[in-house]
């Protein structure tokens, strides 16, 4: 899975600095899977093996389970349920319930590059509305702070808008919501094909990266949008983490549309 791509990232989404942080009175230490960074990336479920658990001509269900470890102990199942409707799109819902005997931490979110069309990425525009940018260490892409998205400023896109040459890899929140509460993000290509993702009140966090990578071959490929339940580096802040108690389940969901 090169870059993540089309992951699910799962207990937490984004980074965690150092790999430590805190839960009722221990101090977890967890893989630095970004060593070049020293952080924990993307969670722990991104390369797991999951089990079908039901399939159809518009349906799957796949199941994971993960065990208690040093740096994650606690224990989930996961079950991610894929639904394809010919007007609506894919919806992807993500449930976790908490198979063991203390609470857990949780976050989640998906890894998609949206891919507009055969254009370049820089050719494509992006419309969604954001009120607030997660500010960030250029070395380490840890958060310093919260900084408003002012009209006009580079990162607003209330008004569809070319990304050209544009470097996004940050958080966003106060996110704008049509009337069933839904953010909406919407990557059109010139040649008029697109694609739009909308995910509910369960994700108040959105990433948006132009997937700007060393390796040409890899470079600005697509538009990474990763509707998020919490911010990185959120099980150091506490900002927005899910307290999964016992037996409880939290679920999160998103749709992929095309045209």
């Amino acid at each position: 899975m090169k870059n993540y791509r089309g992951a699910i990232v799962a207990p937490w989404p984004n980074r965690i600095g150092d790999g430590t942080y805190p839960w009722d009175g221990q101090e977890i230490r967890t893989a630095l899977s970004e060593p070049e960074r020293g952080n924990a990336l993307h969670g722990l479920v991104s390369f797991q093996a999951f089990t079908p658990a039901a399939l159809s001509e518009d349906e799957l269900v796949l199941r994971t389970e993960l065990f208690p470890s040093t740096g994650y102990p606690f224990h989930l199942l996961l079950t991610v349920h894929y639904a394809l409707d010919p007007q609506e799109g894919l919806t992807t819902t993500v449930t976790a319930r908490n198979l063991g005997a203390q609470d857990a931490p949780y976050g989640v979110c998906p890894h998609p590059y949206l891919v507009a069309g055969p254009e370049p990425l820089d050719a494509w525009s992006l419309q969604v509305e954001t009120g607030t940018v997660l500010t960030v260490t250029e070395d380490r892409l840890l958060p310093t702070g919260t900084a408003p998205v002012a009209p006009g400023s580079d990162f607003d896109f209330r008004t569809a808008r070319t990304l050209g040459p544009l470097f996004i890899d940050h958080a966003f929140t106060d996110l704008g919501r049509d009337p069933q509460g839904r953010v909406v993000v919407t990557v059109s290509a010139p040649g008029g094909t697109g694609v739009e993702l909308t995910a509910g009140p369960e994700c108040p966090w959105l990433q948006i990266h132009t997937g700007d990578r060393p390796e040409p071959e890899d470079d600005r490929l697509g538009l990474a949008v990763e509707p998020m339940t919490c911010p990185p580096d959120a099980f150091r802040s506490g900002i927005d983490v899910v307290r999964l108690s016992p037996g409880a389940e939290h679920a999160a969901s998103w749709t992929l549309r095309g045209w």
